[in-house]
Parts: structure tokens; C-alpha cells; sequence
């Protein structure tokens, strides 16, 4: 058993233990300590961590099992055991986080329970089809993304990398506008409204005076990779560097058929990004604006000889781009699950991946490649560690301009 407690100010329980095992104890009046032991014998070497708000502090239990980290506050912590520094054999039974409340009594106590680590095996195949449907749902996500820079490159011709903090400043938006007391759904829907309010503000405040002055677009790609930077740190002030949980995260687990188990959460934003997907399908086949997007993209210049006026389109296609960011952002922040200041960046090279591999300005283009990267990046952890798994998308954007420069569905064009 792993006894865990929120203890009393470190000056009144100073033990003389030092090193690794005390972090911050001298720093605050109150610490957690946790003493870990399996068949009553000290467990030393594991690895804890406390978080709690933008408050994050780890440290290393010593040789009588004992860990004591100092804390800001009497606010509520978690405080996580890591399994894989527990000796061979032994895991966590039961809830790993767990969160530790001060109460009247100043202590409350919390158990971990330590047992035989018995491991379930899967088939391959199982395994498999379960990483199928986890890479489904996150090249859905992806795609959200993808077309709307897709949309805005064909359109401008502009490469964005401040589109990764587009997607953040979703997630930003519905935490901020959650934590004001509204429900999370109307959350999400002011989000996504003033994700595309930014989208427009961008192009009219910055990008369209740039186009008129006849900036090119190198500089003004650049121009992007300076204001991605500046959004991070900024995302950074707002919420801090720790990572933030919307409501509803995780949830029951539905048994669909045979290995495939997908929680409320995963089956809801499959079904929402197919949904937006197909809206998104019909604006561009079925729409007047819609086809006149689709000719601004194919050629600027013979749309607008052709009488559309093309800086209204472009002043659309910012706002859609912006409001799938923004849903594509709230949906990454449950997948991941968490939000954090630099959410969107983590994803940028798949997005990029995605709409390279199906093809440059092609918003279908961007859905296929999309979908081919999230189920790659699933599927390839039955290979190799999860930690490295976008890793793949960067191979596959490598052989795509060596073997298919227009991607998928792209038009192969003279160069020179």
C-alpha cells in the first residue's frame, strides 16, 4: 500500500530527510508527503508528482520510501505515482492520479494501493482495429484544421504557422468563456464564433493592407512564424504553464463491437467533425460563395477578371478557416486530453503533413491527407513508442515531395 497524505506546515513534521525526496519545503508553509510502501517494506526510486493549477513539482522517494513536496496554497492536488518507476512487477491498484483536499483537520489522507502488475494481452488484430478507430477520430480532428489552412493558402497563397495558435486560441476561448460559469456546449459555441471573429480580424486589421501594399509572400510568411510566437506567449500569460481539463474529459467507455470501446466525449466529436465536414462539403459543391472560393483557389487572377470579387472571399474563407481552428482546437484539448499554451503547435507539423499530402489549396485534398496522417500516427504506435508517433508524419511529408510533389489530389504544374 502506498499511504499518501496533505500534511502540516514542513517546519512541524522536519524529519532531517533531504535530497530528492524534499521539493520545496522550505519554500511554503504546507506540503504534501507520501510515504510508500509494498508489504509494509519502504519503496525507494519512485517518481511523484503534485500538480495542482499552474503549480507543478515532482520528486523521488528515498530509501525509506518517503517523498515531501512543498505547496502554494490549500487548494486541491493531485498527485500521481509514476508506474513506471515502481519496481518490477508492482503496479498502482485502483485510481492513479489521485486528488488530495485540505480539510478542518488541515490532513487528508489518500491511498494508493500497490499490488502484482497482471497484464492483459491483446491480439494484434484487436489491437489494431481499436488504434483504426482512435486514428479515425483524430484525423477527423486533423481535418478540421487542415482545411481551413488548405482554404486559406488557396486562396492567399499564404503559408500560415500562426495557424497552430488559431487552433489554440479554440480551446483558450471555450475554457475562458466555461470558467465564466456558462455550460461548456454554449462554451464551445461562443469559441467557435469568435475563433472565426479572429479569422476575420486577422486578414482585415493586418493581411489585407499587406496585400494591397504588394508584400510578398515570403515576408509575409515570416511575418506568421513571428505572430505564431507571439500568440504562444501570450497563451502562456493567459492561462498559464500548466495544463487545464474541460468538463466531460474521458467518461464512460461504449463497448461498439468487438475490441472497439470509444468514450461519450470520442463518439460525440466523430460525430460533430463528419457533420461540419459534410456542411463544409456542400458550402464548397452546392454554394454560390462556395464555388467562387473554389475559383479563387484554382486562379486568382481569372476570378477576378471574371467579375467575383475575390477580397470578399478571401475575407470569408479567413472567417471559416478560423471557426474550423477553433472547433478543430476545443476537440485536440479533449483528445490530448488537456489544454495547454502550446496545444496547437504540438499538432502543426501533422496539419501541414496532411494538407501537403493531399495536395496544396485542395480543402478534399486536405480531408484525405488528414485522415491518412491520423490513422498513421495510431496505428504506428504498434511499432513503435507513442512518444515518437508524429514522428511518422514527417516521413510521410518527406515522401510525398519526392514521390508526389501535388499530393493526392493535387494538379501537377510547370515550375519556371
Amino acid at each position: 500500500m502506498v499511504i499518501l497524505q496533505a500534511a502540516v506546515p514542513a517546519s512541524a513534521q522536519d524529519d532531517g530527510s533531504g535530497g530528492e525526496s524534499q521539493v520545496n519545503v522550505e519554500e511554503y508553509d504546507q506540503n504534501v508527503t507520501v510515504n510508500i510502501r509494498n508489504s509494509n517494506q519502504p519503496v525507494p526510486d519512485v517518481r511523484v508528482v503534485v500538480t495542482g493549477g499552474d503549480y507543478e513539482a515532482e520528486a523521488v522517494s528515498d530509501e525509506r520510501g518517503q517523498v515531501r513536496i512543498g505547496v502554494p496554497t490549500q487548494d486541491p492536488y493531485e498527485v500521481l505515482v509514476d508506474e513506471e518507476t515502481l519496481p518490477e512487477g508492482v503496479t498502482v491498484e485502483g485510481e492513479n492520479p489521485i486528488t488530495v483536499a485540505y480539510g478542518s483537520q488541515f490532513f487528508a489522507p489518500a491511498n494508493f494501493f500497490l499490488g502484482e502488475d497482471v497484464r492483459e494481452t491483446a491480439s494484434f488484430l484487436s489491437q489494431f482495429v481499436e488504434r483504426l478507430f482512435n486514428g479515425l477520430n483524430f484525423g477527423l480532428m486533423l481535418a478540421l484544421a487542415s482545411i481551413g489552412l488548405s482554404l486559406i493558402f488557396g486562396t492567399t497563397g499564404l503559408t500560415n504557422f500562426a495557424h497552430a495558435e488559431m487552433v489554440t486560441f479554440g480551446a483558450v476561448a471555450a475554457l475562458l468563456v466555461w470558467q465564466l460559469g456558462l455550460p461548456i456546449l454554449v462554451a464551445i459555441v461562443v469559441a467557435v464564433i469568435a475563433s472565426g471573429a479572429f479569422g476575420w480580424f486577422f486578414d482585415a486589421a493586418l493581411w489585407r493592407p499587406l496585400r494591397r501594399r504588394g508584400i510578398g509572400l515570403v515576408q509575409m510568411m515570416i511575418l506568421t512564424i513571428g505572430f505564431s510566437l507571439v500568440g504562444r506567449y501570450v497563451f502562456l500569460i493567459i492561462i498559464g504553464g500548466g495544463t487545464t481539463q474541460l468538463p466531460g474529459v474521458g467518461g464512460t467507455k461504449h463497448q461498439l463491437f468487438g475490441p472497439v470501446a470509444l468514450s461519450t466525449v470520442d463518439i460525440i466529436s466523430m460525430v460533430l467533425s463528419l457533420l461540419v465536414l459534410l456542411g463544409v462539403s456542400y458550402w464548397l459543391l452546392r454554394t454560390r460563395i462556395g464555388k467562387a472560393t473554389r475559383a479563387v483557389a484554382d486562379n486568382r487572377q481569372l476570378a477576378a477578371a471574371s467579375g467575383i470579387d475575390v477580397e470578399r472571399v478571401t475575407r470569408i474563407v479567413w472567417v471559416i478557416g478560423g471557426s474550423l481552428a477553433g472547433l478543430s482546437g476545443v476537440l485536440w484539448a479533449y483528445f490530448r486530453p488537456g489544454i495547454k499554451w502550446d496545444m496547437g503547435v504540438q499538432i502543426l507539423l501533422l496539419i501541414f503533413a496532411a494538407v501537403v499530402l493531399g495536395g496544396l489549396g485542395t480543402a478534399f485534398g486536405a480531408l484525405v491527407g488528414s485522415l491518412v496522417i491520423g490513422i498513421l500516427v495510431e496505428v504506428s504506435t504498434l511499432w513503435i513508442p507513442s512518444d515518437i508517433k508524429y514522428v511518422g508524419a514527417l516521413g510521410v511529408l518527406i515522401l510525398v515531395l519526392l514521390v508526389r510533389p501535388q499530393g493526392l489530389l493535387g494538379r501537377r504544374e510547370r515550375v519556371g
